[in-house]
């Protein structure tokens, strides 16, 4: 639950979300007069940036574009036994994995470090040292599972739920340092309800088969990690740990509601808490976090009241037990690999249908990539290796580009009326784009790791971090802060700073090649920035301001407008089925989907604009439109496991790949350049097609 100033800039939303506050309108640059050009270098994939050959051409496109686009690679692609899910997100992924490999290894054997190559250095040994870790067993945590034994009120409990920034434990409430809403230059503490050990309260509550199953595996792999802690009665422990746990989220809101802002933004001063939220010892709690909490935001209510009146009536010895199994689960992947096999039969295998753990190296990469890790000293090695400044530049002109587009789609809105299109400019004019990394880097200053203790490495990343973020609490937001490393293939916008970040990582074939045709650009990277800057203007993104306030800047006709359009393409969505019974929930995925279907928009519009009205060449028999659709789907292009789709579809944000690659139909161009007709599966007609940027 724990989030701290440093992860704060990931109150944000992925595609997978200045040293002064940028607030003024930015000039809209023209549309070019050429598109953005490949060179006289080949494309990476196929002879123009498609893999032409991962298409199953037996299959109609407008019967199932997914397939159309990437069934061949679909129908032929093996999932290695180390992964629950692959696609080209993965592929891009591994490669970054591969060149910080190389970047840490080189690092580890050099003698003349750097104070960060060091720090680099010397954790990746301690990771990678399994002797070491398997000698120690559950050793390294025993101080904190001595702690926990020794709980003896409910004011205890309040010190241990404060102290989950630093001991990886669970907690069924909780918060960190976010943003103020309503003033975006101040920090402000967000409270919330957490604590689950399954994906989702869903896996908790509903009575199908495959739920009952799940619980009743939960409920051994409980057991099994009892044990470590030399637990008697562990199987009657882990019995009484699910159903405190299946009372936590029956009081948790459901995830399509947890996203409405309207509902979340609720202030209260730090001195009218106890009086508001009673029976909790607030004090104990913000003592084990540094913060002096002069405001904050209760972001979830009822759910917090509901965790408060747990705490109070259940029996103190099943929040031991509780705290028990989830310090040796949450930190597994530090300890000995007997503690991290058995956790991973579970979490890996069974939840998630993975049926071998990744590489060590790999899982050691994990660990130091994060912003509250060593990730930033790891990506300024990447970027100067592997991220030269025209790709930088090429990406600038893009982002530009999707502005204009973006803006002459605004201005002709037939929807929307003149005074919510003033505020709509105003807000697309205010957009920050950060590309590639970040002009000021962390600083690691005053961090001290060890090459043979992880534990204690970890704790002294957190306490640095923690300690970086209650100094920053009370002073004017860093705007120059990065939530995402260069080497992690995501993007992501953040609400209240009104920008929009394209990672290092991402910008690589599929998603951009500075060789591929420009129609492929656009419909790959050009729709991402699309899909970045429609989240500003999404179901939730829509109820901030150019300057990242939380307000309302639409008239009422305007806004149900936009809500009608909103809701049928919920709709829409809700119809998906990849799993019998199992639907994506297009209420929870409204935003994103919102944001695929906006952003493919706004890329066709900057498109067609790059061409000058010229018609684009037809190459390889696939015209300009066909391969803008097709750089679409094959971004999309994935295969996972039953049981992570299943995970996706309760407990993430984001509509399966399958889908996200179907999202064309809402667009009458690519009707025209597939030749899709009634009766064919995708076939909407043309009231039906989602238009709403």
């Amino acid at each position: 639950m724990k989030k701290s100033l440093i992860a704060a800039a990931l109150a944000a939303t992925f595609i997978t979300g200045c040293s002064e506050p940028q607030t003024s309108k930015t000039q809209v640059q023209p549309a070019p007069t050429a598109p953005i050009a490949a060179t006289t270098e080949k494309a990476e994939l196929g002879s123009f940036g498609v893999d032409l050959a991962a298409r199953n051409e037996a299959v109609k496109p407008g019967d199932d574009f997914f397939m159309y686009a990437s069934g061949t690679w679909y129908d032929n692609y093996s999932m290695p036994a180390d992964k629950t899910r692959y696609g080209a997100f993965s592929a891009l992924a591994e490669r970054s994995e591969d060149r910080v490999k190389v970047i840490i290894e080189e690092i580890a054997a050099r003698k003349d470090l750097n104070a960060d190559e060091k720090l680099v250095a010397d954790f990746y040994n301690a990771y990678m040292d399994t002797k070491a870790l398997n000698k120690l067993g559950i050793t390294p945590i025993k101080p904190l599972l001595t702690q926990i034994s020794e709980i003896s009120s409910t004011d205890d409990l309040a010190k241990m739920f404060g102290q989950s920034w630093l001991t990886g434990v669970k907690a069924p409430l909780g918060g960190g340092m976010w943003f103020n809403r309503l003033d975006p230059n101040k920090y402000e503490m967000s409270l919330g309800a957490g604590g689950l050990g399954l994906p989702d309260r869903s896996y908790y509550l509903e009575d199908s088969e495959r739920f009952v199953n799940t619980r009743s595996a939960y409920v051994a792999h409980i057991a099994d990690m009892l044990k470590f802690a030399d637990l008697d009665n562990a199987n009657e422990r882990a019995q009484a740990i699910l159903e405190l746990e299946t009372k936590i989220a029956q009081g948790h809101w459901p995830r399509e509601k947890r996203r409405n802002r309207d509902l979340t933004l609720n202030q209260i001063k730090r001195d009218e808490l106890s009086t508001a939220y009673p029976d909790f010892n607030w004090d104990a709690y913000f003592a084990q976090t540094g913060y002096k909490v002069p405001q904050l935001n209760v972001s979830q209510p009822e759910p917090i009241k509901a965790m408060i009146e747990l705490i109070n009536q259940e029996d103190l010895a099943v929040w031991k037990d509780y705290l028990t199994y989830h310090a040796i689960s949450g930190n597994a992947n530090l300890l000995s690999e007997d503690i991290f096999n058995t956790n991973f039969a579970f979490f890996g295998k069974e939840l998630n249908g993975q049926q071998e753990p990744r590489p060590r190296w790999k899982r050691a990469i994990d660990e130091m990539s994060s912003t509250n890790s060593l990730g930033f000293a790891i990506g300024k090695i990447y970027v100067a290796r592997y991220f030269p400044e025209s790709s930088k530049q090429q990406m600038s002109e893009l982002v530009e580009n999707l502005r204009t587009a973006l803006g002459e789609r605004i201005d002709n809105l037939e929807w929307m009326g003149a005074e919510t299109k003033v505020n709509a400019r105003a807000k697309l004019a205010a957009f920050v784009p950060k590309i590639g990394y970040p002009d000021v880097w962390q600083s690691y200053e005053g961090l001290t790791i060890s090459d043979n203790d992880l534990i204690g490495n970890v704790k002294n990343m957190r306490e640095f971090f923690q300690a970086e973020s209650v100094a920053k609490e009370l002073q004017k937001t860093d705007r120059n802060r990065w939530g995402m490393t260069p080497q992690r293939v995501n993007a992501y916008y953040n609400s209240s700073f009104n920008e929009i970040v394209f990672p290092a990582a991402i910008l690589q074939p599929p998603f951009f090649d500075p060789n591929a045709d420009a129609a492929v650009n656009y419909g790959g990277i050009g729709a991402v920035i699309g899909h970045e800057m429609g989240h500003g203007f999404d179901d939730q993104g829509s109820k901030s301001d150019e300057n990242g306030i939380q307000r309302n800047w639409w008239t009422d006709a305007d806004r149900a407008a936009f809500d009608a359009k909103a809701d049928q393409l919920a709709a829409q969505y809700n119809k998906y089925e990849p799993i019998e019974g199992n639907f994506v929930n297009g209420r929870n995925s409204l935003g994103e989907n919102i944001g695929d279907v906006g952003g493919l928009a706004m890329a066709y519009h900057a498109y067609k604009l790059s061409l000058n009205g010229k018609e684009a060449p037809v190459i390889d028999g696939v015209t300009g439109d066909q391969r803008f659709f097709l750089a679409w789907a094959q971004v999309w292009k994935e295969k996972r496991t039953e049981q992570s789709m299943l995970n996706q579809l309760r407990g993430g944000t984001h509509a399966p790949g399958r889908f996200r690659a179907q999202a064309p139909r809402n667009h009458d161009a690519w009707y025209k350049a597939f030749d899709v007709k009634p009766g064919d599966e995708l076939y909407l007609p043309e009231d039906q097609r989602v238009r709403i940027w």
